[in-house]
């Protein structure tokens, strides 16, 4: 059934292409001007057979009608009655421009994830859809899971570098994907996001840090990188520098400041230029805050519990 509805709306789509003109084809490629579609993909086989014989068992190659060529090419009837030492004069990737190819794609891809494309960084930066997908492969690169994280990090190289710190989302174990967090195409969060925040991202995956909590930590409520760095760090859990340095950039009190009478007074627990100092030990000041994300315990007031 939901085959069926894909088949009808790409049918409805390539006639509306046709007969309203979406696509200027001649624009694109004057020598077009005047082409008529043939509707048939019999004739692209005769010369293209490499390429049909690998389009036909893609998703798009079996969704689209006999005529599928002529939705992205353009009309070919100039094309199939051209001597072969002529020019090609239907549209190829060689004469499109950033805008023109995207304008293709985008005939039948304008909805759900694809629906904030034109506003997007990689649509403002002259990216095309062919940068990253392969609309000629029976597995595209960019959909696997095993391929995902090596197209993109072609253009973002720190995080390709990030990903293999020690501690890690586990992206190149294949476990998780750039696209489990952002929308490639576009999004109405910040940094392509597939939330409206970094929060709510975040927690698609690490439910247990949602809450509510009777007792919260602000900063975590606000935004998971306050204190984390989600592509890769060398102290973990992805921190972004080691406790109690960390707490410190927030938290400043008796624990924190140092006696500057050199005496152990009542309430002071040693500062961070004691030495020693408790709070280089063991887990810092998680030692008794442990409850760092939230604590639900009626005396977890100071996340103890």
């Amino acid at each position: 059934m939901v085959a069926a509805t894909i088949l009808l709306q790409l049918s409805a789509t390539n006639a509306i292409a046709e007969d309203k003109g979406i696509i200027d084809w001649a624009a694109i490629n004057p020598d077009v001007k005047g082409a008529t579609f043939v509707k048939s993909r019999e004739k692209c086989v005769e010369c293209h057979e490499e390429y049909i014989r690998t389009f036909v068992t893609t998703k798009m190659g079996m969704a689209l009608p006999d005529g599928g060529c002529e939705s992205c090419h353009g009309p070919m009837s100039k094309h199939l009655d051209a001597p072969r030492q002529k020019p090609v004069l239907v549209v190829s990737q060689k004469n499109l421009t950033p805008e023109q190819g995207n304008a293709i794609c985008t005939q039948c891809h304008q909805s759900g994830i694809q629906s904030y494309w034109q506003m997007s960084p990689h649509a403002a930066a002259d990216n095309t859809c062919t940068n990253c997908h392969d609309i000629m492969s029976v597995e595209d690169p960019v959909r696997k899971k095993a391929t995902q994280a090596k197209v993109c990090f072609t253009c973002h190289k720190e995080q390709r570098t990030d990903s293999r710190k020690i501690s890690h989302h586990p992206i190149g174990e294949g476990k998780v994907v750039c696209a489990d967090c952002h929308n490639p195409h576009g999004s109405a969060g910040p940094h392509l996001l597939k939330k409206s925040t970094v929060v709510e991202t975040c927690f698609i995956c690490h439910a247990e840090k949602r809450g509510p909590f009777l007792w919260e930590h602000e900063p975590v409520a606000e935004d998971c990188t306050n204190c984390h760095t989600p592509h890769g760090s060398n102290i973990t859990p992805l921190l972004k520098s080691r406790t109690p340095f960390l707490c410190s950039e927030c938290h400043d009190g008796p624990h924190h400041t140092a006696d500057p009478a050199g005496t152990n007074v009542a309430g002071y627990q040693g500062g961070l230029t004691a030495i020693p100092s408790e709070n280089y030990t063991g887990r810092a000041c998680m030692n008794c805050h442990s409850m760092v994300h939230g604590s639900n315990n009626p005396a977890g007031a100071l996340l103890h519990r």
